[in-house]
């Protein structure tokens, strides 16, 4: 093994609800979509119109920019609609799923026999290149850029998260593959968890195996970056999700597009909290069917995880980087007798507010309330006791909101995604929207560098 790096700042929130690892069934969705708004930093040009019949690999749309990151449809069938919110965003494309699934033959490719260009273009012809984000700036990465290394992350610590030791199982062979063919564009550095050190995904000798050990956020690939490969101003890093890896390698090996991944169906609100086989862009009411507690109060479905996904309803699409459906109690209609300040011990507190600090290894019932509104900043170093990166979150946080961007770029933006600050969000006193802040600040700093 490489490296060994043992994170000591984070939370490790635990939550009711956590998928059984096992593989309930395998979905075939009444529905799918794509959804421009899932891949951060592009402007979407549709290339496909309402009634036509479209194969599994066929661009949907485009990136304006370029023209060349294309976004292809995970199944073959008929455009239902191309659904458009205000000023005409293009919200996603709708299709109706054919019977029998046929697929855009891209022919197979021995990763060893293509060089960077050639594996970028083959990656981009195929729809999957736009699974590769950036730093800085955490957007869809841009095919003419060349990075200093490709990052993945093999596990991740979030509430509710897919255990991905457990999704690869059987799939391990397509996971290597796509790690090779990563490795010919460059350097690939893979971030495991110590008990992944025996696993059938090792040995990968394409890549630099780094373990973290430690409490959530060690899983996070800007954890990893942070700790391996600082990003310095000018340079660019690439990173793709586990789970996108293989479908890399499934690529390769058939030369067709399949973007079938098993995510979890977890949270309290779950009747049987288990993993399902699906295509991304799956209805959620698909997903979700007959498997949802019968409940007095309101409920909020997420694609993904509690901390960093996207609210949803069941009339909604799994989005193309979720890997788990949760599904928590709402919280909004419950009325309590003297609110947040009434002594409890089935809530967590990350101060000694509630009596819940006696019990460490307690799950609990968490709804989505924020239970407070939001006020002033308390610099009172609560964000860097969660935070396990080289860099002051709270004095970068005060950056942003005071549009500082010279002392962004000191305090060192460049290194840090929306999702490195999830768990500095959950413990805030101040109820900042956290991720949602250092999001518009990348997107202002990436516009004046433009």
């Amino acid at each position: 093994m490489d490296n060994f790096y043992k994170i000591k700042q984070g939370l490790n929130l635990r939550l009711k609800g956590v998928a059984e690892h096992s593989i309930s069934r395998t979905i075939e969705a009444h529905e799918y979509a794509l959804q421009p708004t899932d891949f951060t930093g592009i402007t979407p040009r549709i290339v496909v119109k309402e009634g036509e019949h479209v194969l599994a690999g066929t661009p949907l749309f485009v990136d304006k920019a370029t023209e060349r990151i294309r976004f292809v449809s995970p199944v073959s069938g008929v455009i239902k609609a191309v659904e458009r919110g205000e000023r005409r965003k293009v919200l996603r494309v709708v299709i109706t799923p054919d019977a029998v699934q046929a697929y855009k033959d891209f022919g197979p490719m021995e990763p060893a026999k293509a060089d960077a260009q050639q594996m970028v273009e083959f990656l981009s012809e195929a729809g999957l290149f736009a699974f590769l984000r950036q730093r800085p700036y955490d957007v869809i990465a841009t095919p003419t850029d060349t990075p200093k290394a490709i990052f993945v992350s093999a596990f991740s610590k979030m509430p509710l998260a897919a255990d991905f030791p457990f999704t690869v199982k059987g799939q391990e062979e397509d996971f290597n593959l796509g790690i090779r063919a990563l490795s010919r564009i460059a350097k690939v550095h893979l971030g495991i968890a110590p008990e992944q050190v025996n696993t059938p995904i090792l040995p990968i000798p394409e890549a630099e195996v780094s373990q973290f050990s430690g409490p959530n956020p060690a899983g996070n690939v800007g954890v990893h970056i942070n700790h391996v490969s600082p990003i310095n101003k000018g340079e660019t890093v690439w990173t793709m999700g586990a789970e996108a890896v293989i479908f890399v390698g499934r690529l390769m090996r058939t030369g067709k597009v399949d973007f079938t991944r098993t995510i979890a169906v977890a949270g309290s609100q779950v009747e049987k909290p288990a993993y399902v086989s699906v295509k991304v862009g799956a209805a959620i009411a698909d997903i979700v069917k007959d498997n949802l507690k019968a409940a007095e109060h309101k409920q909020r479905i997420i694609s993904g995880n509690p901390l960093v996904g996207e609210r949803t309803e069941e009339a909604g699409y799994l989005g193309a980087f979720a890997t788990e459906v949760c599904v928590l109690p709402d919280g909004g209609d419950i009325d309590e007798a003297f609110g947040w300040i009434m002594p409890r011990m089935n809530q967590h507190s990350t101060s000694r507010s509630y009596f819940s600090w006696l019990l460490p290894g307690k799950s609990y019932d968490t709804d989505c309330r924020i239970k407070g509104g939001e006020r002033h900043m308390i610099m009172s170093a609560e964000y860097e006791k969660v935070f396990p990166m080289d860099i002051y979150p709270s004095y970068l946080v005060k950056a942003i909101l005071t549009g500082d961007i010279d002392r962004q770029e000191q305090l060192g933006i460049y290194e840090v995604a929306p999702e490195d600050f999830a768990v500095a969000e959950y413990v805030d006193s101040s109820k900042l929207e956290l991720q949602r802040i250092v999001r518009e600040g990348l997107d202002i700093l990436r516009k004046e560098n433009a």
